[in-house]
């Protein structure tokens, strides 16, 4: 699988300009940086010997920060190539093109069919039966996230989804299972990193499915848009402990930056948000936050679902009028 932004930059490629103060740079991107970015570091940061002086610069500088080595990998090819467009090094901005990034723009070929841009309120659920009771409660976005490896199971569970949203404007994305998803006539799939190396995107995409895809970090951020899905899921934005992470949560800082290189993508935050996390998430530029236990824990989920989907959409209009006036 193509993964061009792993790769430091090949020693031909031209250099941003000469000298530059390796210890300078470093602490001139953490301390502009930092406070939005920085996790937990590990202890002992490997020697950097490949790629331009900015290249071990930001890669050093964000291995710093916590990011791990795929991501710091992307953001200094990232940066080197920001600088070699404007012929400056500057510690204080943070790369946000996404032509910096190897990210194509659109129209695309090969891209699944597209979906809104403001996927709202986007509810992650167990079986048919919520996915149901949810559609019917106005939630716009619905995911099934049925567990077994029971095929027949699977293909029952998913067909009662399908039937469940009939008759509500609920958008229905399936997780995992694109076989069942096709067979039924689902509106969309849902995949995570692991599930590219497995299944048949193209059919997916011949059947007129929608794809929206997870990430967590930049290096998995450029392998999804390869793919040129219809959305694109980031997190873990909080701490959750329904499903193991192989990274931490990310924050709100992080979340912002990456909807900022994937702003022509609908962008949904998920892990770990509720009511009072909302504001912050919705600032990030995000058009969707996707809720698990803040829906199915609830006293009253159909009473928060109307609560959630009206403060989601108070939040994004409030971000879009912000937006308007600094245009």
């Amino acid at each position: 699988m193509p993964m061009p932004l792993s790769n430091p930059p090949s020693a031909s490629a031209p250099q941003a300009p000469e000298p530059l103060d390796h210890q300078a740079a470093v602490a001139a991107v953490i301390q502009a940086h930092q406070a939005s970015f920085a996790l937990d570091a590990p202890d002992t940061i490997p020697k950097l010997t490949e790629g331009s002086a900015v290249y071990r610069a930001v890669q050093e500088a964000c291995l710093r920060m916590g990011f791990i080595e795929v991501d710091a990998a992307c953001v200094a090819r990232a940066w080197q190539s920001r600088t070699e467009r404007s012929g400056r090094f500057d510690a204080t901005e943070w790369p946000a093109e996404p032509g910096d990034f190897g990210i194509q723009p659109f129209p695309r070929q090969e891209a699944f069919a597209s979906c809104p841009q403001q996927l709202g309120l986007y509810a992650v659920l167990p079986d048919a039966a919520w996915v149901g009771r949810m559609a019917r409660a106005g939630v716009p976005t619905v995911q099934l996230r049925f567990k077994s490896d029971d095929a027949a199971a699977v293909a029952k569970e998913v067909q009662a989804a399908v039937e469940a949203v009939k008759g509500t404007e609920a958008l229905l994305f399936i997780n995992d299972h694109w076989q069942a998803a096709i067979a039924a006539g689902a509106y969309g799939v849902h995949l995570g990193q692991e599930d590219l190396d497995t299944a048949d995107l193209k059919a997916i995409r011949q059947a007129g499915l929608r794809l929206g895809l997870s990430t967590h970090g930049y290096a998995e951020m450029c392998r999804a848009d390869f793919h040129a899905p219809s959305y694109i899921a980031m997190g873990a934005v909080f701490p959750t402990t329904l499903k193991r992470m192989r990274t931490a949560a990310q924050g709100t800082g992080r979340l912002a930056a990456y909807a900022r290189v994937l702003r022509h993508y609908p962008l949904v935050a998920i892990g770990g948000i509720d009511a009072s996390r909302l504001p912050e998430v919705m600032a990030s530029g995000v058009g969707s936050a996707a809720v698990v236990r803040a829906l199915v824990a609830a006293a009253d989920p159909e009473a928060e679902a109307r609560s959630l989907k009206a403060e989601i959409t108070r939040l994004s209009s409030e971000k879009r009028s912000q937006n308007h006036a600094i245009i």
